[in-house]
């Protein structure tokens, strides 16, 4: 959950427990709130054993974030290219940005998780496109003016 939905979560919450100070039903407050009886009594236990605290959400411990210098660095060491850290290809797939994610910065992400890391900081990697060793530039540039 975002952390709008999560606060407005713990605001409901709050307004099913203030009743519950006056001795008022569960059913009556699950009605009035329609939430089901249940969650105001998962509610109130959470309340009663550690007060306001308690009863409002743990948040989510989400995954690892890197910082803003870590995806520089990130950046930096992706231009390097695979060969300048250990592979014979010359190919960034997502499992490989990965792999360097976790031996530079300590950090687990996903293959997905690295998508989006790359994808919400702009640097969308894609593969090279395939070229002939033997292509001239020049002749190439040529041709397309010609032709």
């Amino acid at each position: 959950m975002t952390d709008a939905k999560v606060t407005t979560r713990e605001r409901f919450q709050l307004q099913a427990l203030d009743p519950l100070e006056d001795r008022q039903k569960t059913a009556e407050i699950a009605a009035a709130l329609r939430i089901s009886v249940r969650s105001v009594e998962r509610w109130h236990r959470a309340w009663r054993a550690g007060g306001e605290a308690g009863a409002l959400s743990k948040r989510s411990p989400g995954r690892p974030r890197l910082s803003e210098v870590q995806i520089t660095e990130l950046e930096g060491e992706l231009e390097r290219g695979p060969p300048g850290h250990g592979w014979v290809v010359q190919r960034w797939p997502l499992a490989r940005i990965k792999t360097l994610i976790g031996r530079l910065f300590h950090v687990s992400y996903t293959v997905e998780g690295t998508w989006r890391l790359l994808k919400r900081h702009g640097s969308i990697w894609k593969q090279p496109t395939r070229r002939a060793i033997e292509r001239d530039e020049d002749v190439a540039e040529v041709w397309r003016k010609e032709t």
